[in-house]
């Protein structure tokens, strides 16, 4: 049996389809970094490699190999589908609120008196704040 394939010169010509820009590994890691409020330098002690070569992987071009690839995955707190963009992130705190988090985290290191004053800082700002948007 002979298959016979019809080609057109019409199709020669029609627009290729475009795949959706996917996002590569590099640009996704410090995407995730970012929104874990690490800077490559942290993220970098914590998987035991130097911020350049938290750089060199934040290319869009580098890869890392596979064991420093769970390292990277185990400190940033997803899975490596999820860094490897097989599986979709799920939806974490903005870099905003991560870097809030980390700071409070500091916060909570400090001596309990240091800690009340602080609080009561806050707390202060934040009535002074609701007291001028109601008017």
């Amino acid at each position: 049996m002979e298959l016979m394939l019809d080609w057109s010169p019409a199709l020669a010509n029609a627009p290729a389809r475009k795949k959706p820009k996917q996002e590569g590994f590099g640009p996704r890691l410090a995407r995730l970094r970012q929104a874990r409020g690490l800077t490559q330098e942290e993220l970098g002690a914590a998987v035991g490699l130097s911020n350049r070569m938290v750089a060199y992987y934040e290319r869009e071009d580098a890869q890392p190999p596979g064991e420093v690839l769970a390292d990277l995955a185990l400190a940033l707190k997803v899975s490596t589908d999820e860094l490897l963009g097989l599986e979709r992130a799920k939806e974490g705190p903005s870099p905003r609120t991560a870097r809030l988090l980390k700071r409070l985290q500091k916060v909570d290191q400090l001596p309990p008196g240091d800690q009340r004053a602080i609080l009561k800082m806050v707390d202060a700002l934040v009535a002074n704040r609701q007291r001028t948007t109601r008017r």
